[in-house]
C-alpha cells in the first residue's frame, strides 16, 4: 500500500500575509506611477516655465526692442535729433542684456543665429548716426531679417512647447488610467480575499457546529468534511480524533464499575495491548483483598460496598500520587484491581496501597472485631473457621518486549502470583522479573 501523500500545509496566517503582501504590491505600484506621473509632469512643468516661458518672453522682448532701435535710428536720420540716439542706446543696450541674460542660462543657442544679422544692423545704425550714410534701407533691411528669425525661434518654441504640453497631457491619462487600474485591482482583491476568507471560515464553523450537534447526539463516527491544508483543517482533524476519543471514553464509561468509577475489564486489556504494542518496559500490579468474603457476610454487602469503593479510591490515590500521565487503574469487578504504572515506580506504588489500606481497614471493623483482631464466618467452601482482618495481596508482573504474547498471558502470571501471596500472612505484594530481558 501506497504512503498517503501529506499535504502541504499553508496556514491561515500565511494565506492573510500572502493576500495582503499582493495587495501592498498593487497600491505600491499605484503609488510608483502616480508619484512617478507628477515627478513627470512636474518637471515638465518646470522646464516649461525655466525654459519656454523665459525664451518666448525675451524673443518677444527682443522683437520689440529690434524695431523700437530701428524706429529710433531711422528719426535721427530725419530729424538729427541727439535724444533719438539716446533712447537707441538704450533699448540697443536692453536688447544686449537680453542676450546675454539668455547666455547665461544656456538659452543664447536657440537665438545664436541672430547675432550676425543683428551685427549689421547695429552698423548701419551707426553709419546713420554718424551721417556716413543716408539711406534706412540697409537699416530696415537688417532689422526684418532679425525680426523674422525671432519670429521663426518663437514659432519653433511654439510648436515644441505645444508637444510638451501634448506629451504631458498623455502622460498624465496614462498615469490616471494606470493608478486607477492598480488601485482598483488591489482593492477588488482585498474584497475576493476577505470575501474568501470569510466564506472559508464560516462554512468551516458551520460544519463544526453540526458535527458538535451530531456528536452531541452519539454519532462520533460524523466526518465534518473539511480539507485540510490550514488552521481549520487543522482543527476539524483534532475534532475528528477528539470524537474517537469521546467514543473509546464512551465504551470505557458503560463498561466501567458503576461502584468505584474505574475502567472495566474491556479498557484494561485494551491498556495492555497497547503498552505491549508500544513495547516500553510496564508494570501490572494485580490488587486483591484477603478475607473479604466472610467480612461481606458479616457486615452485609452495603459495607461491602463501601469497603470497595474506598479501596478504589486509595488505590488511584497512591498511582497518581507520582506520574499520573503513564499511570493506569481498572477495577476488574469484585476486590480485585489492577495498577499499570512503570516498572522503577512499581514498589513504591504497592507499599503506597499497603500503607493506605492498612491504616483504612480498622474503621470498618467493630470495636470487638478489632479488639479480637478477626471475626467468625465460613469460606468459600462452608467451612466455619475465624479470618483475621482484611488484609491486601498485590502481585506484580514486569514485561518487557517479547516476554508476554497478550493480556490474557499477563492476567494468567498475575493470578498465579496472586494465589501464593494470599497465603503469607499481612498485606504484601511480590514483584515478578522472569520476563525481564539478560
Amino acid at each position: 500500500m501506497e504512503p498517503k501523500p501529506q499535504v502541504k500545509k499553508i496556514s491561515l496566517l500565511h494565506k492573510l500575509v500572502a493576500s495582503y503582501a499582493a495587495i501592498s504590491l498593487f497600491t505600491l505600484a499605484a503609488l510608483v506611477i502616480s508619484y512617478s506621473g507628477l515627478y513627470s509632469l512636474n518637471k515638465t512643468a518646470r522646464d516649461i516655465v525655466t525654459n519656454d516661458f523665459v525664451l518666448i518672453n525675451n524673443a518677444n522682448k527682443l522683437r520689440e526692442s529690434i524695431q523700437a532701435q530701428q524706429s529710433y535710428a531711422a528719426k535721427f536720420s530725419i530729424l538729427k535729433g541727439p535724444e533719438f540716439r539716446e533712447l537707441y542706446l538704450q533699448r540697443e543696450a536692453e536688447f544686449l542684456e537680453i542676450l546675454q541674460r539668455l547666455q547665461k542660462s544656456g538659452l543664447e543657442r536657440s537665438l545664436e543665429d541672430i547675432a550676425p544679422p543683428y551685427r549689421d544692423f547695429r552698423e548701419a545704425a551707426q553709419q546713420l548716426f554718424q551721417g556716413t550714410q543716408n539711406d534706412t534701407i540697409p537699416l530696415k533691411a537688417a532689422a526684418e531679417r532679425v525680426s523674422t528669425l525671432l519670429e521663426k525661434t518663437l514659432a519653433d518654441r511654439q510648436k515644441l512647447l505645444s508637444e510638451k504640453l501634448e506629451a504631458a497631457e498623455q502622460r498624465e491619462q496614462s498615469t490616471i488610467r494606470w493608478t486607477l487600474l492598480l488601485s482598483l485591482t488591489g482593492f477588488l482583491l482585498a474584497l475576493s480575499v476577505a470575501a474568501l476568507l470569510i466564506y472559508n471560515i464560516s462554512t468551516a464553523v458551520g460544519k463544526l457546529k453540526r458535527a458538535t450537534h451530531r456528536i452531541a447526539e452519539g454519532d462520533f463516527d460524523f466526518d465534518p468534511a473539511i480539507p485540510p491544508g490550514d488552521e481549520v483543517g487543522d482543527l476539524a482533524e483534532d475534532f475528528t480524533r477528539m470524537a474517537i476519543r469521546l467514543k473509546e471514553l464512551e465504551q470505557i464509561s458503560l463498561d466501567a464499575s458503576p461502584l468505584t468509577r474505574l475502567p472495566g475489564n474491556i479498557a484494561i486489556e485494551q491498556v495492555l495491548e497497547e503498552k505491549l504494542e508500544e513495547g516500553k518496559p510496564f508494570a501490572v500490579c494485580y490488587a486483591d483483598l484477603d478475607n473479604f468474603k466472610p467480612f461481606n457476610d458479616r457486615y452485609g454487602y452495603i459495607r461491602g460496598s463501601e469497603l470497595i469503593k474506598k479501596s478504589g479510591e486509595l488505590i488511584y490515590e497512591a498511582v497518581n500520587a507520582g506520574d499520573s500521565l503513564n499511570s493506569f487503574v481498572g477495577h476488574v469487578g469484585g476486590d480485585d484491581f489492577v495498577m499499570v504504572v512503570a516498572p522503577e515506580r512499581a514498589a513504591e506504588v504497592c507499599q503506597g496501597v499497603i500503607d493506605r489500606f492498612d491504616k483504612m481497614i480498622p474503621e470498618f471493623y467493630s470495636p470487638e472485631d478489632r479488639a479480637a483482631g478477626a471475626i467468625e464466618g465460613a469460606d468459600r467452601y462452608g467451612v466455619h473457621r475465624r479470618f483475621p482482618i482484611m488484609t491486601i495481596s498485590i502481585a506484580v508482573v514486569i514485561c518487557h518486549k517479547g516476554s508476554y504474547d497478550a493480556a490474557v498471558s499477563i492476567a494468567r502470571a498475575a493470578a498465579e502470583m496472586k494465589d501464593n501471596l494470599k497465603e503469607k500472612a499481612g498485606s504484601n505484594y511480590s514483584i515478578n522479573r522472569r520476563g525481564q530481558p539478560r
